[in-house]
């Protein structure tokens, strides 16, 4: 290995670090519950705060089944089930048969669900204008493109290493 290779490969680790912490802390941050009830009540609606991401994940996925929502928002399958259920009694998703595969039951939002849903996104855009008040357009731009390219390079398992 030339010197230039370890330092570039010193440089990729420390970056890699780095780029890890940064992560840490922005998914630390997301999933505190202090931060979904303040964007229940910006929004002004009322819904459990347990739900309310499980309700944000079916919109955005949906038609989803409960074991892959279970997955994505890192519960076990019947504690999303019996959540699922809720949304569902409360005219929020719908529950049917998958097309593909009749064995699993899908979850998607209903009109009354997407008009909260549509409150959550403009309250969230109220609160992101002003994290992003003082940067400039570029950066923003730049930050949405390279955490879409980050986000579809790692939206599937790793390779094996």
């Amino acid at each position: 290995m030339t010197s230039r290779e370890s330092v570039q490969n010193t440089h990729m680790s420390q970056q890699l670090r780095l780029l890890h912490g940064a992560l840490v802390d922005i998914v630390s941050a997301m999933n505190r519950p202090q931060r979904d009830e303040i964007l229940i009540k910006e929004a002004g609606i009322r819904l459990d705060r347990a739900l309310f991401p499980l309700l944000v994940g079916i919109e955005r996925l949906g038609p989803i089944g409960v074991g892959e929502a279970a997955d994505r928002v890192g519960r076990d399958y019947t504690t999303v089930s019996r959540q699922v259920a809720k949304l569902e009694s409360l005219g929020l998703v719908e529950r049917r048969g998958s097309t593909a595969d009749r064995r699993v039951r899908e979850a998607s939002i209903t009109p009354k669900g997407k008009a909260m849903t549509d409150l959550i996104d403009a309250a969230r855009e109220r609160i992101g204008r002003t994290i992003f008040e003082t940067w400039d357009g570029h950066d923003i731009d730049e930050l949405v493109r390279l955490m879409r390219k980050f986000a579809d390079a790692v939206k599937d398992d790793p390779p094996a290493g």
